[in-house]
């Protein structure tokens, strides 16, 4: 092929890559955005959601399509049960202090992880994607399936914004951002909120790893790397910014797609970090955050 269709391929490679990490960072920084809460295990949510999108999938015999769709169902709400029930029993006898938390979700992220290896095993497991198309290309066929992930992530994008913006839900949420104490003062139950948000960011963790666990097997480790990026992504885009995290998501997404098809892989982590390293220096506050007051 020729250079125009090697950069297609490449640039369809990293919007799905872009299209995952975008809900998985998105998570990240909506619960950093109204709790000020660094969720360390949200790698783990990631990884558990694909653990039991492997077991949902298992349970159904025939199409593949039905046994990913009880995935795409049961995955996120059991992963969102469990984010919850460790926000009460966790986070809250904190009372939400940035330094605690950053420990206790460390210890969080090691428990996950161990009861995965415990439950589950060593063992990558795949789960069969619901359809088994591919689009013909100019140049090249490829996969309908990953055309799928990036047009499910766009929809999930806009439904989380339109949550945010338009909803009574998501005012209460603002409201608890911007000033928890005057909101609690307005009768808004602060506590309730702050373990609903955790809550949602982890099943939008678990419906990240569900869209991509038919390309990347389930395994107990595979929250690692999601992790790291969608640190990098929020520390660009900016912590609790949907725009900014949409944004870098994309930029980190479609560079690591082509940098890796033309270069090499690690060169485009180092440049990922090296950006990093420069809003960190230039704009602490991310390219798209606010500055703290």
């Amino acid at each position: 092929m020729a250079f125009g269709p090697y950069l297609l391929l490449a640039s369809l490679e990293g919007l799905v890559t872009a299209a995952v990490l975008a809900l998985m960072a998105l998570g990240l920084s909506l619960v950093f955005g109204v709790m000020r809460v660094v969720n360390v295990a949200h790698g783990e949510f990631y990884m558990l959601g694909a653990v039991i999108a492997w077991w949902s999938a298992s349970l159904i015999s025939g199409h593949p399509a039905l046994g990913f769709l009880l995935a795409l169902v049961v995955s996120p709400l059991i992963v969102a049960a469990i984010a919850l029930l460790s926000d009460r029993l966790v986070l809250r006898r904190l009372n939400y202090e940035p330094q605690a938390t950053i420990v206790a979700t460390i210890g969080l992220l090691y428990i996950i992880q161990q009861l995965a290896l415990t439950f589950y095993g060593p063992d990558a497991r795949p789960v069969q994607a619901p359809f088994d198309m591919r689009l013909a290309l100019p140049w090249f066929g490829y996969s309908a399936y990953k055309l799928a992930i990036i047009a499910a992530s766009i929809f999930l994008i806009i439904a989380t914004w339109i949550g945010l913006t338009r909803t009574k839900a998501g005012l209460v949420m603002r409201a608890t951002q911007s000033d928890p104490d005057t909101a609690q003062a307005f009768g808004i139950p602060v506590d309730r909120v702050y373990a609903v948000v955790f809550a949602l960011g982890a099943g939008m963790a678990a419906l990240a790893a569900v869209l991509i666990v038919p390309i990347q097997q389930a395994h107990y480790l595979m929250g690692q790397d999601p992790l790291l990026l969608s640190f990098v992504v929020v520390i660009i885009g900016g912590l609790g910014s949907l725009r900014g995290t949409v944004v870098a998501a994309l930029f980190i997404g479609l560079s690591d797609g082509i940098i890796s098809m033309f270069f090499s892989p690690t060169l485009a982590k180092m440049l990922a970090t090296l950006l990093v390293a420069l809003v960190l220096v230039f704009r602490p506050q991310g390219l798209f955050g606010t500055a703290a007051r």
